[in-house]
């Protein structure tokens, strides 16, 4: 690394940690969330962008240079947690899991959709949600919930999996192996490449709410919604299962993470529920899994999905200055007076602004700057990642609106 490029990434780290403590850096950082639009961008396809390595790449760091924002990208893929929670207390060398292109050919991935097999080439994945448990089998999850998630669970949801012990189950579980070692590896070759260009990283791992995970990976978000209802007992003694599998993943994680590590959590299941439900159902589990990351030296960054406007004093139950916050629809005006002193907040323009101009790209972050910016502890970052059809000019005016209107 040059020393120019060493300096611009003490800069972009320093400037990314004084707003994660809740202090005025030099400017407002800007964080990104490029996704398909670096594929676009580069001119490959969305089947390129998940199975070449290579090629994804060159896409990521070409539109990092290109936008100069203060992070760079990273590859593209879709969680898949029930791989690893599988495997927890019997190999603790397993980070939390993930399906890219190459992956869901070999295991059969039943509950998403990838470019070039089941989609046009151009398309980006799908998360497809299925029901994988059964609403008369909550009792055999929560007597022993990793047995589940191992034996039933893995069968019913990859289609490789669905003879355990076979000759094609054993091929899949090892191919699996020799191709994740490969995508970790391409990972940390991008991730390198990146901080020599002098961009710092934001997260490096990922938890889960344990309500989500049965809404996701196991009920379907509709059924564990009914189920609340028709057997809200059931419910709370799965999620309280659930969370003892995430807070073990994230002691082993935690023994190789440095103290400071971001984790994300991204939430799917808050807006569906009103507060009372929300308070009940949701976030007792969920905030004994931030309160247990906090103790283990690590920094969550809760994605708060669709709206979460109703839910936003519950965030003040967390320790201060230990949280982020990324909203995707709620106020940002509004969450900045609630709890602007108490976790760093992290939100951005809409999709849909991307499709206009850059004078309007300007006036948003003049005026959301307005509102929020004082007192630091703001970061911005597109609400989702930006649509692969986004005029350049307007990703780049957003770096320009920020360097204009976002200096202490």
């Amino acid at each position: 690394m040059s020393e120019d490029f060493e300096e611009l990434y003490k800069q972009r780290k320093d400037r990314i940690s004084r707003a994660v403590q809740l202090k005025e850096p030099d400017r407002v950082p800007l964080i990104e969330s490029y996704g398909y639009f670096a594929a676009r961008y580069a001119g490959i396809t969305s089947y390129e962008f998940l199975y070449d390595y290579d090629k994804a790449q060159e896409a990521v760091v070409k539109t990092a240079i290109d936008f100069g924002y203060d992070t760079g990208g990273a590859m593209y893929s879709l969680g898949a947690l029930p791989l690893t929670l599988a495997f927890i207390g019997e190999y603790d060398g397993l980070a939390p899991s993930f399906v890219n292109g190459p992956i869901h050919d070999i295991l059969g991935v039943r509950y998403a959709r990838f470019p070039g097999r089941e989609l046009p080439i151009d398309s980006p994945f799908q998360f497809i949600g299925e029901e994988y448990m059964k609403a008369d089998e909550y009792d055999q999850f929560i007597d022993d919930p990793k047995r589940f998630i191992a034996e039933k669970l893995l069968p019913r949801s990859l289609r490789s999996l669905e003879k355990p012990c076979s000759a094609k189950a054993m091929s899949a579980l090892y191919r699996w192996g020799i191709e994740y070692r490969r995508s970790v590896d391409a990972s940390l070759m991008l991730r390198q490449k990146l901080r020599d260009y002098g961009f710092a990283g934001f997260t490096e791992g990922m938890s889960y709410a344990p309500l989500d995970f049965i809404g996701d990976f196991m009920r379907d978000l509709k059924n564990v919604l009914l189920d609340c209802y028709r057997q809200p007992d059931k419910v709370k003694q799965a999620a309280e299962a659930m969370k003892g599998i995430i807070i073990e993943m994230a002691r082993i994680s935690a023994r190789s993470s440095p103290p400071g590590t971001i984790q994300f959590i991204p939430l799917h299941l808050n807006e569906y529920f009103s507060p009372k439900q929300y308070k009940e159902f949701y976030w007792p589990t969920l905030k004994e899994v931030i309160n247990e990351l906090i103790r283990l030296g690590i920094i969550p960054e809760i994605f708060y999905e669709g709206q979460h406007n109703a839910h936003l004093e519950t965030i003040l139950e967390l320790p201060k200055g230990k949280t982020i916050s990324r909203f995707e629809k709620t106020d940002l005006s509004k969450a900045k007076r609630l709890i602007g002193e108490h976790s760093c907040i992290v939100g951005g323009p809409p999709a849909s602004l991307f499709l206009t101009t850059p004078a309007k790209v300007d006036s948003y972050v003049k005026d959301l700057f307005d509102e929020v910016k004082q007192g630091g502890g703001f970061i911005l970052s597109p609400a989702v990642p930006i649509p692969p059809s986004s005029k350049p000019e307007n990703v780049k005016a957003l770096m320009d609106a920020v360097k204009k209107y976002g200096v202490y």
